[in-house]
């Protein structure tokens, strides 16, 4: 047990303090110890002078030991001290011979709390935190959401597992299930009931399925040896954060993996009577008649699940859709929602949002996201941050201008916002860091789909960046529309789905681009994305024989130039 408080105490506290004072390495050791034998035997080889108190011959080494477990917690030995600062036992001081940190203080390195702090607990963060802990570091992840002008907020797994991809894809399933309820009609299935949706079964589930993904993360974290804590961080020193304002941790390095928030109007009334793709996925009640500003990709799916779902769906369109993606394929995308019931209202900018009127429920507000970067003090230790988006410039190993400091996902500057990429760079990124690796994340030719009512997938160049990149004369561009065969004895339109595959001439027709407007263009956009990223050309992807009646087969059956119509039959 600690001693308690008299005098012989007192002064055993002072002893201690000063062996520990006046010896750079000072180990609390005992004869008979084997693991203290092996702890001596290191410093030996290593040429180390050190100082060594065997507790074990000394007539009050008990009371000592006592006192040590007062002042560090530990009560066994080897108990190792380096330049005042307290290393550990016997597992600890080889562990960190094996990482390189006692050598760092021997040679007067600082000793921190952590090896790593990564600030946000989405799929990146978390995915460099596991990687960084299987490689014996100590790992600490801070995760805290802000919650909405809603009052809404989520559990550990960031944006996607929460409010995001996996939400917006369930709800993308569940309006398809409700397609396919009609089409069913015509393949001789008798439905004689009236069908009807409900929201909030639908929502109950697919948040039961969220909240089981929020408990797998935090036992992962546990089982991987990372320390979590649900807390907001902001930097106080360049290798100091403050928790919520509660307690401060140090890290010899850190990850920033924050993400992103929904962007509001900055205009009266927005924050009072709007909701974003935050508070969308969890809202308590039917959602009714909905107003989508904004023509993003995030605002395109949940006009499209929303208006399959039943609801009535406005969409407002300051000037293009889907902003980054292919021209030719959005215009599609949203032709094809018009034809399905979308409602679309072109070069429409609010300028003021007050109690919503004519049966309006909703008013939803996806005109991008702003990188959560601006209030986690990077400008008091000199990080940079681009103050036009708040993302942070990074070079080609995600490090920014600070050198201990890192980030990866939707916060890096100019790369691409998806969930793969944050983890794939994450995991590069740890290996790097701590397993002697060196590949890199290549940000190139990323598959990615938007889940529209008719889905777009894409790889590679847009024919916008094709014409800048390579100039018009040099490339060629193949294309198709096409008719799924699951489609013949439905009621849908002919000349929906295209594809399309961008090639360049300066470069043996490689194909730089990819295209798929279409059911399942996510499943099939993968294939050719690891087609492209080993350089196919147009004329080894004319060699490949399709799979018959799919609709991946189309893409091997484009004419260039001119518009072809394929009908998928046996």
């Amino acid at each position: 047990m600690p001693p308690t408080e008299t005098c012989d105490v007192s002064e055993m506290r002072v002893r201690v303090q000063e062996l520990i004072n006046t010896h750079y390495v000072l180990i609390f050791s005992k004869t008979v110890c084997p693991f203290c034998v092996k702890v001596k035997e290191l410093f030996g080889s290593l040429e180390v002078n050190f100082h060594a108190v065997e507790l074990d011959v000394l007539e009050d080494g008990a009371v000592m030991q006592a006192m040590l477990l007062e002042l560090t917690g530990q009560n066994t030995v080897p108990n190792v001290f380096i330049n005042k600062k307290h290393l550990g036992g016997c597992d600890k001081t080889l562990q960190a011979h094996e990482d390189g940190l006692l050598k760092r203080l021997l040679e007067g390195g600082e000793m921190y709390d952590y090896d790593l702090i990564v600030i946000g607990g989405g799929s990146g963060g978390l995915a460099v935190s596991k990687e960084a802990a299987s490689y014996g570091r100590k790992v600490l992840v801070l995760d805290y959401v802000v919650p909405t002008p809603s009052g809404t907020t989520w559990g550990l797994g960031g944006t996607c597992v929460n409010v995001g991809c996996i939400p917006k894809k369930l709800m993308h399933q569940a309006a398809l299930l409700g397609e396919g309820i009609n089409d069913s009609h015509k393949f001789g299935w008798e439905i004689n009931e009236q069908v009807k949706h409900n929201w909030l079964k639908m929502t109950e589930a697919i948040h039961t399925y969220i909240g089981s993904l929020n408990w797998s993360y935090r036992v992962s974290l546990r089982d991987s040896k990372v320390t979590y804590i649900n807390g907001y961080a902001e930097f106080v020193e360049p290798h100091k954060i403050q928790r919520c304002k509660l307690s401060y941790h140090t890290a010899e390095r850190f990850i920033i993996a924050t993400g992103e928030r929904p962007r509001y109007l900055n205009i009266p009334g927005d924050k009072e009577f709007c909701i974003t793709s935050d508070d969308l996925f969890s809202l308590p009640y039917p959602p009714g008649k909905t107003l989508v500003v904004g023509a993003s990709y995030v605002a395109l799916e949940c006009a499209g699940f929303l208006a399959s779902l039943g609801y009535d769906v406005t969409v407002l369109v300051r000037s293009i859709l889907l902003r980054g993606f292919d021209q030719e394929m959005a215009e599609k995308v949203g032709q094809y929602m018009e034809h399905h019931g979308v409602k679309f209202i072109r070069k429409f900018v609010p300028t003021k949002v007050s109690v919503p009127a004519q049966d309006v429920l909703n008013v939803l507000v996806a005109v991008g996201r702003d990188a959560c970067t601006k209030h986690i003090g990077l400008d008091k230790i000199g990080v940079f941050i681009n103050q036009t988006n708040g993302k942070i410039p990074v070079n080609d190993q995600e490090q920014t201008n600070m050198p201990h400091v890192y980030a990866i996902g939707d916060v890096i500057d100019g790369k691409l916002e998806l969930t793969p990429v944050a983890i794939q760079a994450g995991k590069l990124l740890a290996h790097r860091l701590y397993g002697g690796a060196n590949l890199k994340c290549d940000y190139v030719n990323v598959c990615t789909t938007v889940f529209t009512p008719l889905e777009y997938g894409c790889c590679g160049l847009t024919e916008d960046k094709a014409v800048a990149l390579y100039d018009a004369e040099n490339i060629e561009v193949f294309h198709s529309l096409f008719k799924p065969l699951e489609w013949a004895i439905t009621s849908k339109e002919n000349n929906a789905c295209f594809a399309k595959i961008i090639c360049n001439l300066l470069d043996n027709n490689r194909v730089v681009g990819f295209h798929l407007l279409g059911p399942n263009a996510g499943e099939i956009t993968q294939g050719f994305g690891a087609a492209i990223k080993c350089g196919i050309t147009k004329q080894l992807l004319d060699t490949v024989i399709g799979i018959h009646p799919t609709c991946a087969e189309v893409s091997f059956l484009h004419t260039p130039a001119l518009l072809t119509y394929i009908m998928i039959t046996g």
